[in-house]
């Protein structure tokens, strides 16, 4: 018998069968893969945005965003860094608030698991697949597939940390909301997050003409705003800012990019003006974009002509068009390209501080399967080392 059997050896898997073992518990770690943290190792391209410095509930989309202050009160970002560095993993912060191991290596933080875990004596059975679980009387019984067969096994407590559905060849699935259906939960509707957008119709050619362009921009809706690099691509649009943006995003709703956030093009018109305005529109911009850039901003404006020219009509386009281009993305690229999957387990249906099953003892959710999605830059895999050592906590 295992004080608990944790399904998913991911972020939250991982954390929540070390912390038990650090606290005398005795678990079984459950994953589908060949290896342990497949998720992880890929994160970051390789290198795993294991935190945020500046982690907050704001950060994280949710119908409950609250729902994460009992498990930040518990697990703070000073927590996991204090956690990393006992274990030789020092963080280099990149870029707003993202922390890195020094080593950009994502196999470095999964080694601090695997050594944790043989080290209090934790169990893992790899390339093994959970199918059911079930609750008889004050028990579960999990029936597992593994390459010995099928198989059951009994236990007090089950934790799902298995994720939600990206990546697909990385073993994603919908296990842990089918199980939290089938005990009568409520799932918060999914799609994916953190995800590049599509564009077809009439306004297809142009996106893709531009394939390969990067701007430092600032997209926004009428919810939230993103400054980063936009990156065109043939299909749509892709970068940090629209990975940011996505998440907030729907089907047919509309959003906005401002092409030159750290200029006003205004007073560049108003300026150029009292200069002469012998400059044309494409050489005032020229200095913020690439040469392509300028020429696809053709369809739009009158690029060619003179500033001393140009109209009050005309100007209010320029200033329009740079600073608020509209974008009505067709779809998105789906859950093999999101990084993280919106919407899960309702947090309705869990205790805050323990994410226990509220009708359901000793039954867990963790991580990506529960209503909680961050945005990008380490924010998930807070969310994710957080949960893990609240359950823990319980088990």
């Amino acid at each position: 018998m295992y004080d608990a059997i944790i399904v998913g050896a991911g972020a939250c898997g991982l954390m929540c069968a070390a912390q038990a073992g650090l606290r005398g518990k005795k678990t079984l770690l459950i994953e589908r893969n060949e290896k342990p943290g497949a998720k992880i190792l890929i994160s970051g391209g390789g290198r795993c945005n294991y935190t945020n410095l500046g982690t907050s509930i704001e950060n994280f989309v949710s119908e409950n965003p609250k729902f994460l202050n009992a498990a930040f009160q518990q697990w703070t970002v000073a927590d996991t860094l204090n956690f990393f560095e006992s274990h030789g993993i020092f963080g280099e912060e990149k870029t707003l608030g993202q922390l890195f191991p020094s080593s950009n290596k994502a196999k470095d933080i999964v080694a601090v698991f695997t050594k944790i875990l043989f080290q209090t004596q934790q169990d893992i059975m790899l390339n093994t697949q959970v199918l059911a679980v079930a609750k008889v009387g004050d028990y579960f019984e999990l029936t597992i597939q593994s390459e010995k067969g099928k198989s059951v096994l009994k236990t007090g407590k089950v934790v799902l940390a298995s994720g939600g559905l990206p990546v697909v060849k990385l073993g994603a699935s919908d296990f842990a909301l089918r199980v939290a259906k089938q005990f009568g939960m409520d799932i918060v509707p999914t799609a994916p997050a953190l995800v590049p957008l599509t564009i077809t119709g009439k306004e297809a050619e142009w996106y893709a003409s531009l394939s390969g362009n990067a701007v430092f921009a600032r997209v926004f809706n009428k919810e939230i705003s993103f400054e980063e690099n936009i990156l065109f691509t043939h299909w749509g649009l892709s970068g940090p800012a629209i990975l940011q943006i996505s998440s907030y995003w729907r089907a047919g709703q509309e959003f906005f990019i401002d092409l030159m956030p750290l200029q006003s093009m205004e007073a560049l018109i108003k300026e150029e003006r009292t200069l002469g305005g012998r400059r044309t529109l494409a050489q005032l911009i020229q200095p913020y974009f690439t040469k392509k850039m300028v020429d696809a901003l053709g369809k739009f404006l009158p690029i060619q002509v003179k500033i001393a020219s140009m109209s009050k009509a005309e100007a209010k386009l320029v200033v329009e068009t740079l600073h608020k281009f509209k974008v009505k993305a067709a779809g998105d690229k789906g859950y093999d390209k999101a990084e993280v999957m919106r919407g899960g387990v309702s947090t309705d249906n869990l205790t805050p501080k323990t994410m226990e099953a509220k009708a359901i003892p000793g039954l867990y959710f963790g991580g990506e399967a529960v209503d909680i999605t961050g945005w990008l830059g380490g924010y998930n895999f807070q969310w994710a080392w957080a949960s893990g050592y609240a359950i823990a906590q319980a088990l």
